[in-house]
């Protein structure tokens, strides 16, 4: 019986490290500085509305011939929300409505309606975003200066475009009538 046999010896590991790679010839490249960018409001564009520390809701509608009531009866509900027995909700109504159809009249592709609470007056803000026209906003409808629970209403121009505003009582005191 005559077998070869090859003799290998042991398994031992290797006497020396497994090879790794050589280094790099150029150094690992530091990152690019970014160029600094400022926050817009410190570049020239003016900040946005901004309502902080009370209730506040934002309504957007297209504007067109149904906005003013759709707008009223949006903001009807989320007024109610904020719990005020005592507002004259035909006022508000009549307020938002009044304050919308103007906006839409003077021209836009859209309208916004902001709410606000403080102390117990409701503001309401109708914004129709054109600001391409730099004439002013026209003035409030007359039968919303006329409401009893009105307390004051206004009108300006600015970066968001025409705006028209009324503060409305919550718990309107009857005004004195002129002898």
């Amino acid at each position: 019986m005559s077998e070869v046999v090859e003799a290998k010896g042991p398994k031992v590991p290797p006497s020396y490290p497994p090879k790794s790679p050589p280094p790099q010839k150029k150094p690992v490249e530091a990152p690019r500085p970014q160029p600094v960018t400022k926050p817009k409001s410190l570049t020239g564009v003016p900040p946005r509305l901004v309502v902080t520390s009370r209730r506040a809701r934002v309504l957007a509608f297209r504007a067109d011939q149904w906005a003013a009531k759709k707008a009223a009866g949006q903001a009807a509900l989320a007024v109610a929300e904020w719990d005020y027995p005592l507002l004259d909700e035909h006022d508000f109504l009549k307020t938002v409505h009044g304050l919308v159809r103007t906006a839409v009249a003077a021209g836009g592709k859209r309208v916004s309606v902001h709410l606000a609470d403080q102390d117990n007056k409701i503001l309401v803000m109708v914004l129709n975003h054109q600001t391409d026209a730099h004439d002013n906003a026209g003035a409030v409808p007359a039968e919303v200066v006329v409401l009893r629970t009105v307390d004051a209403c206004g009108t300006h121009t600015d970066h968001d475009g025409h705006a028209w505003w009324a503060l409305l009582d919550s718990r309107p005191h009857p005004k004195k009538r002129l002898a």
